[in-house]
């Protein structure tokens, strides 16, 4: 059996299936707009990356209490909850396509200015980002997300492990995160963004192993 945490090969970049690219091997959203290919695939710092295997029956309960609550506590604010598949361009400069190396799938998010929707996703950082680990993309969340999170102006990053029934929050503050305390069975997290945010994770992780 694979361990949760020892990363796989389906987070290591690949582009058998992909064009030549530009000069420098980096792909840009210009590129991933044009791409005929079946399986869901993320763009960071133009390096391609495919999507982990089908999640667990866990990771899918834990993340669906997760964003039943988001949902239920934005219902009439002017913040959104957002779940995957949705593409989120994170411009570091420009937001031309050509110059986007950046394109992320988070598991849940929730964007509070409605001017970074459009009809291709979000073009933006977004407020509150919460990813579930999988088997086999725990060095893609913890390392190369947490990186772009971070530099892209992300201001609240949750990372939840549902094998280990476990939530971390890392809040943006001066342009760096902000590593919480981590949470578990019996804790109330606020969130720092999302004003008057309390999940309890009792609820979420009711179906933990």
């Amino acid at each position: 059996m694979n361990d949760p945490d020892t990363p796989n090969k389906v987070e290591e970049p690949f582009s058998e299936y992909l064009p030549a690219g530009q000069a420098d091997g980096r792909y840009t959203y210009a590129d991933y707009v044009t791409w005929q290919i079946d399986e869901m695939v993320e763009l960071i710092r133009g390096k391609v990356f495919r999507q982990a295997a089908a999640p667990r029956v866990i990771h899918q309960r834990v993340a669906g209490n997760v964003i039943v609550e988001l949902s239920n506590y934005l219902k009439g604010k002017k913040c959104e909850a957002f779940i995957v598949p949705f593409d989120v361009r994170l411009p570091l400069t420009s937001k031309r396509n050509e110059d986007i190396d950046t394109v992320v799938q988070p598991d849940i998010y929730v964007i509070c200015d409605a001017r970074k929707i459009d009809e291709s996703g979000c073009l933006g950082a977004l407020d509150l980002v919460v990813e579930v680990l999988s088997l086999g993309n725990n060095k893609k969340e913890l390392q190369h997300k947490y990186e772009v999170y971070e530099e892209s102006g992300v201001k609240e990053y949750w990372v939840i492990h549902p094998n280990e029934c476990t939530l971390l929050v890392y809040t943006l503050i001066n342009g760096r995160y902000d590593a919480s305390k981590i949470f578990t069975h019996g804790d109330m997290v606020s969130s720092k963004i999302i004003e008057g945010f309390v999940l309890n994770l009792e609820d979420v992780f009711s179906d933990c192993l």
